[in-house]
């Protein structure tokens, strides 16, 4: 009983103490919470009187720079006020000046009016004047107006003639004096050392046969074998009553000697059939680029001209086929290559150039059937292909003046072009051609006042022009020569060069009786 009396206490006692611990931690924590919100208050008080003097130092600062501000801005106001009235004054200073301007010339062209008005007064009167002179001048020397100043324009136009001619003759004269010696010397002493066989220009071969009976065997049975040698070769076969010889005839002077060595082969051989034809082609067509690089090797080694592409060389080969106005290209371009070396060593220019040019100066030719473009362009291109020198190939594109020679030797090139193309026996012309250039040239002499008669001489190379001798007088034969040289150079194509020669002869005539 005792037992649970203690124990019972004693819960009893725990139990307060634990109810009386409680509500001393509760007032504790009370107590902390107290002091933790009164020291927040005094933290917040403090937080705004430090934000109340930060906000009134700011302000402060903001009033402070406001004031600097606005008296920079008053001090620009100023100056540019100050700018504004010098600029006003000045606008003013000028206004003033231009009233005063204004007066001026107002003033002066009143003035001017006045001279003016002054001028007309005296022009009217010295048309007056002028009027009564002539009037009194036409009087005394019994002339009208129109009839003086023909006289006058006449007088004039002899003095003119005659001081244009003596002009002309002066400075042909000159030109004459300083070049001509020197010119003959050079190129007849080249001339006189370099000559060339030519080849007629012509479109067909001839090939002799054995006999009569060979022209059916060409023919073959229902003409295949005519028919195979045309196909394979591209040339027409003409068979005709001409005793023992056929005519090949084409164009392309390439195909053509294709088809005469082929054909020689196949009388040689006997036997001839399309298959035996087409083999003789074949064979024709290997020995003919054989003989073309051994044309191009001698034609190199003929001028003198080293270190040549072999590409160049087979296109200066084919230059053996290929003719213009009747004269053999490949001889040609020797011959030029010839003529300017010798005029080079004359000169004591580099005559190794001037023979390198000079041959290759037609090169373009080997193609000029194959590809579009002028002979110079095809030839420059294949020059520029070959990395030739560029002097070489301005040359040889100077060579018929289309561009500007760039060096001496381009220059000898055209002359030793124009010399191998022109000398007498060179080239060929058709009669009708010819005929029509010697007629051009009569045409173009007769065609001016004063010409009695004209006759185109030398094969043309020479128009002699009798003039009347009342009419012209020997000034004006210079002015006439010079008129008609300038009339067949605009109006004529021609090799070389023409001499106009006028002849003016007055004969009296009187008998003693």
């Amino acid at each position: 009983m005792n037992s649970l009396i203690i124990i019972a206490t004693f819960l009893i006692s725990l139990a307060i103490g634990i109810v009386v611990g409680m509500i001393t931690r509760k007032k504790v924590a009370e107590s902390k919470i107290e002091s933790a919100e009164n020291e927040a208050k005094r933290i917040v008080d403090l937080a705004k009187v430090e934000a109340e003097n930060m906000k009134k130092e700011e302000i402060f600062k903001a009033k402070e720079e406001i004031m600097s501000n606005r008296k920079e801005l008053d001090q620009e106001i100023k100056e540019r006020r100050s700018e504004i009235q010098k600029q006003e004054s000045r606008m003013i200073q000028k206004e003033e000046n231009l009233d005063k301007r204004s007066e001026s010339l107002e003033k002066k062209e009143q003035d001017l009016d006045k001279e003016y008005e002054s001028l007309e007064n005296q022009k009217n009167e010295v048309n007056e004047l002028y009027e009564k002179q002539v009037e009194e001048l036409q009087r005394i020397a019994s002339l009208s107006k129109e009839d003086a100043r023909k006289l006058l324009l006449t007088e004039m136009e002899k003095e003119i003639t005659a001081e244009k001619a003596k002009l002309i003759r002066e400075l042909n004269q000159k030109a004459k004096d300083e070049a001509d010696k020197n010119a003959k010397e050079v190129i007849t002493y080249a001339v006189q050392k370099c000559a060339a066989d030519h080849t007629s220009e012509t479109t067909v071969s001839i090939v002799n046969l054995p006999n009569d009976d060979m022209k059916g065997r060409i023919i073959g049975r229902e003409g295949r074998n005519i028919k195979a040698l045309e196909t394979l070769t591209g040339i027409d076969l003409i068979i005709d009553d001409t005793p023992e010889a056929v005519i090949l005839s084409g164009f392309d002077p390439l195909r053509r000697e294709v088809a005469r060595i082929a054909l020689e082969k196949l009388i040689e051989d006997g036997r001839i059939h399309p298959a035996k034809i087409e083999e003789m082609v074949e064979k024709a067509k290997e020995e003919l680029n054989t003989i073309i690089k051994e044309e191009g090797e001698r034609a190199a080694l003929e001028a003198g001209v080293n270190n040549l592409h072999p590409d160049l060389i087979k296109l200066l080969g084919k230059l053996k086929y290929r003719t213009s106005y009747g004269q053999n290209v490949l001889s040609h371009s020797i011959e030029v290559s010839n003529l300017a070396r010798i005029m080079a060593e004359e000169l004591g220019l580099d005559a190794k150039r001037a023979r390198r040019a000079g041959l290759l100066h037609d090169i373009g030719k080997a193609l000029d059937h194959d590809m579009e473009g002028t002979h110079i362009q095809i030839g420059v291109d294949i020059l520029k292909k070959y990395k030739e020198n560029p002097l070489v190939i301005n040359a040889v594109e100077a060579h018929h003046g289309d561009v500007e020679p760039e060096t001496m030797e381009a220059v000898l090139i055209q002359a030793a072009d124009a010399i191998s193309a022109s000398r007498p026996g060179a080239r060929r012309e058709t009669l009708e051609a010819y005929i029509k250039r010697l007629e051009g040239l009569e045409s173009i002499a007769d065609s001016f006042e004063g010409v009695e008669k004209s006759f185109a001489i030398q094969a043309g190379r020479e128009v002699r022009i009798i003039v009347k001798p009342d009419k012209i007088s020997d000034d004006q034969m210079t002015v006439l020569a010079r008129d008609v040289s300038k009339r067949i150079e605009d109006e004529m194509d021609y090799p070389g060069q023409i001499k106009v020669n006028i002849i003016r002869e007055k004969r009296v005539v009187d008998y003693a009786k």
